[in-house]
């Protein structure tokens, strides 16, 4: 019996010649290393009104980011998906009366498998505060944390081509008045920035600076001056 040196295939598969009174034996057998099959993570949440918590039936749309190769739509108060590989997804919520709302999820942030992203939607009129948005301390510097929810902004926008926006800067009350309004407005200015260079139509994105003139909470602690310190979004057009 003659045995032949082994070839390494595709997906690591070996072949084996094997010569045996004149007959050719073929053997083939596969070792997959553990990289090799892409791990099943399932994608999964609820759809709630933003203030009072309770589900709403909802549109949810969910793509493949940035590409959108792979998507789906299903039509509940949840949702339920499963990915395979390192792809990121985009998961948009719709409901009658209320604004639509982007999600972006890793894989990196899969627990057990399993990514669980509630999607809070705002009624028609409101603001929704950037909550995750970070600044520099007394500047208009974003810090680089925030750039995922920025993104999942962007991509709403994307979703949504008429929809137009206004960014609303807000200040706490510490310090003077007028140069709280000019920082407020360069905060807004900035993150325009950012999204433009995402690029959404920078028609598409008003703002308005505040200063600390509308405060949300008593600026008694630093958790409350914190509060006061925002970026809020309302939707003009959808």
């Amino acid at each position: 019996m003659a045995i032949g040196l082994p070839v390494v295939g595709a997906y690591h598969t070996f072949y084996l010649l094997c010569k045996m009174k004149k007959k050719l034996i073929v053997l083939i057998f596969s070792i997959w290393s553990a990289g090799a099959i892409a791990q099943e993570i399932t994608v999964k949440g609820d759809v709630v009104d933003a203030v009072r918590g309770k589900k709403l039936k909802s549109k949810v749309i969910y793509k493949s980011y940035p590409t959108g190769g792979i998507s789906g739509t299903m039509n509940d108060s949840t949702y339920s998906f499963s990915i395979f590989g390192s792809s990121k997804y985009q998961v948009t919520a719709e409901a009658e009366g209320y604004i639509p709302r982007t999600v972006i999820v890793d894989p990196k942030e899969a627990s057990s498998n399993i990514i669980i992203r509630n999607i809070e939607l705002t009624s028609t009129g409101g603001t929704i505060v950037l909550s995750h948005l970070i600044f520099a301390q007394g500047k208009a510097v974003i810090d680089p944390k925030s750039f995922s929810e920025l993104d999942e902004v962007v991509a709403m926008l994307k979703e949504n081509p008429k929809m137009e926006i206004q960014l609303e800067g807000h200040t706490d009350n510490r310090g003077n008045a007028e140069a709280n309004l000019k920082l407020s407005q360069s905060r807004v200015d900035a993150v325009k920035k950012y999204m433009v260079s995402k690029g959404v139509g920078k028609d598409r994105i008003k703002t308005k600076a505040f200063g600390g003139s509308k405060a949300i909470a008593t600026e008694d602690t630093e958790e409350a001056r914190a509060k006061n310190r925002r970026v809020e979004m309302r939707v003009l057009r959808d």
